[in-house]
């Protein structure tokens, strides 16, 4: 019989084989594999039992780990696959037995330029101050393109990086940085806790994994607002959704000292979508918000509705609509006009550009 430890590592394997971007376990069917946005059976695979799923996900577990899952019916961590690459974990609870999703974090960071991310993005890492927000659906990139910035910061900048994440996805090594990375339970007990300690870790970058609530957006906020450079992300789909979310999560007498607040740090959005490309793999197609006079006015006036159209209107500035992102990939041949009608949110401007 098959170890449980040794069998979910065969499907580790399987995964980075086959360059998936999860791997799912849940009673009853068999393992699971998403390769470029979409779900595949691992053939020849048996369905699992919820004895089999239970021995692997505590397998890679530590005690108090399986105790957290059990007393609190989900958990989300980390777990390195020897030395090739490293899993973020959400164990949880379905039909009262235990399932599992493993996202694959890929040891190695991809530069700015390999993910095939707009030049941009390489001039907010020159940035000394501000807020830089990576948006989009999950799933889509989104910690792959913070990981390539913070890198390259890294690799450029005498500095202090802090991450704050739940769990922490890439392991970036110190180069000419200092990098300091916490992870919740771990290496702080809450997200609180750890913002406000912060800033007494002399910090001259920040990255929180994920906006979450009041407590988390105020708290980014106020560390752009003492000048640090902040990235954090929200699942959002568009700039302007971005801007509402942020705005919306505090009580109406407090909303217009944030939009003040947000517009004087905004420096960027970024609000991506991979998509299949023809010659296989996937694309990202983005959306780009700077911090721009007359977005920051937008903002502050609490005229959302008019950032689509400014975004539209300052190309030169290096601003960009998803639209014209998706059919820029169209006019160069990298993916089908169908494939950009799918993830257009203005499909009659997608067609006006694409040839």
């Amino acid at each position: 019989m098959v170890e449980p430890k040794a069998k979910i590592e065969r499907f580790f394997q399987e995964s980075l084989s086959r360059q998936a971007s999860d791997l799912h376990l849940v009673v009853g069917l068999p393992p699971y594999l998403r390769v470029d946005g979409q779900l595949h059976p691992l053939p020849n695979e048996q369905r699992l039992t919820s004895e089999e799923v239970e021995a692997m996900v505590f397998s890679v577990c530590s005690q108090e780990q399986k105790e957290a899952i059990t007393t609190n019916l989900e958990l989300d961590f980390s777990f390195d696959y020897q030395d090739k690459a490293r899993f973020r974990i959400n164990a949880y609870y379905q039909m009262g037995a235990l399932a599992a999703s493993f996202r694959l974090i890929p040891r190695e960071i991809k530069t700015i330029e390999k993910l095939s991310l707009p030049s941009i993005c390489g001039e907010f890492t020159k940035l000394k101050q501000g807020f830089i927000l990576v948006t989009g659906p999950t799933g889509h990139g989104k910690s792959t393109t913070i990981a390539a910035m913070l890198n390259e910061i890294n690799e450029q900048l005498s500095c202090h990086i802090v991450t704050i994440e739940d769990p922490i996805e890439f392991a970036l090594e110190s180069k000419k940085a200092i990098v300091s990375q916490r992870e919740l339970n771990r290496d702080t007990h809450s997200w609180t806790l750890a913002l406000r300690s912060c800033l007494r870790q002399d910090p001259n970058v920040v990255f929180i994994g994920e906006m979450r609530d009041l407590e988390t957006i105020s708290a980014a906020l106020t560390i752009a607002e003492t000048g640090h450079l902040v990235f954090s992300t929200l699942h959002t789909n568009s700039a302007a959704q971005t801007v509402d979310r942020i705005v919306d999560v505090f009580p109406e007498g407090a909303k217009e000292q944030i939009r003040m607040q947000f517009s004087n740090v905004l420096e960027g959005v970024i609000s991506q979508r991979l998509v299949p490309a023809l010659s296989g793999g996937r694309l990202p197609a983005v959306e780009i918000m700077l911090g721009s006079t007359a977005i920051k006015t937008a903002i502050r006036e609490g005229k959302s509705h008019m950032i689509d159209n400014i975004i539209q209107t300052s190309a030169e500035m290096g601003m960009m609509n998803l639209e014209t992102s998706l059919a820029n990939l169209v006019n160069s041949g990298k993916i089908s006009l169908e494939t950009a009608q799918a993830y257009a949110l203005r499909p009659r401007e997608l067609m006006r550009q694409a040839k």
